[in-house]
């Protein structure tokens, strides 16, 4: 019974989570709807942020369905072990754009590395991971991908964060008060947490502001 009761409460406070996190969106989405509507705006302007809205309502929705997989159990996430470079360079190619357009670039360093992780999985992994660094590390920043058999390491040398926000950083929709101005969801890093954790692994966030943000995501041997 114990058990049952909190997880209903982990249940209705998720729910309210994502009922607030939807609700500041369509309320710009509205907003701008109601704009274009107005004699002399610029409406195609309007339009391309009533779309940038609808993407990220978009990315919110399957980030929630995705974390519900995975707490739920159908999707398996340790089996067997997957070479770490080449997923992981697919992601660097992946988000070549945003990183070019934030002005911060991408190494990789994963030769011979293994993860003891399902493919798809390193790939959630690796893009929730470089995409964070990317959206908050700032502009000429370096984001560095280290792969180590049973070691994933992403790290950038960039604005860094607040010390008292290292222990908050995997929580689901939290966000420091400068990530606040940023797009994102804020489930990207609740997410690489649970992968990492249901296959017996640890996470953990160092950093400080100045000094970049590095995290850190370690399996146990088989």
């Amino acid at each position: 019974m114990e058990e049952a009761r909190a997880y209903e409460e982990l249940r209705v406070g998720f729910t309210a989570a994502v009922s607030h996190e939807l609700r500041t969106p369509l309320a710009r989405l509205l907003a701008l709807l109601e704009s274009a509507s107005l004699p002399g705006v610029d409406r195609e302007g309007l339009l391309a942020q009533a779309r940038g809205q609808v993407e990220e309502m978009s990315e919110l929705v399957d980030d929630v369905l995705f974390l519900s997989e995975l707490e739920s159990g159908r999707e398996v996430v340790a089996l067997g072990s997957t070479p770490a470079r080449p997923v992981l360079e697919e992601v660097r190619d992946r988000v070549a754009d945003s990183a070019e357009r934030a002005d911060v670039g991408i190494v990789v360093d994963a030769a011979g590395a293994r993860l003891p992780l399902r493919r798809r999985m390193v790939q959630v992994v690796g893009e929730n991971l470089v995409e964070n660094a990317i959206r908050y590390a700032g502009p000429g920043a370096t984001v560095t991908i280290t792969a180590r058999d049973r070691l994933l390491e992403v790290a950038d040398d960039g604005r860094g964060v607040e010390e008292d926000d290292l222990p908050r950083l995997f929580e689901r929709f939290y966000r420091s008060d400068r990530a606040r101005a940023s797009r994102g969801t804020g489930l990207g890093l609740a997410i690489v947490k649970h992968v990492v954790v249901s296959a017996g692994g640890q996470v953990d966030a160092a950093g400080g502001p100045g000094r970049g943000l590095r995290i850190r995501c370690t399996f146990p041997a088989p």
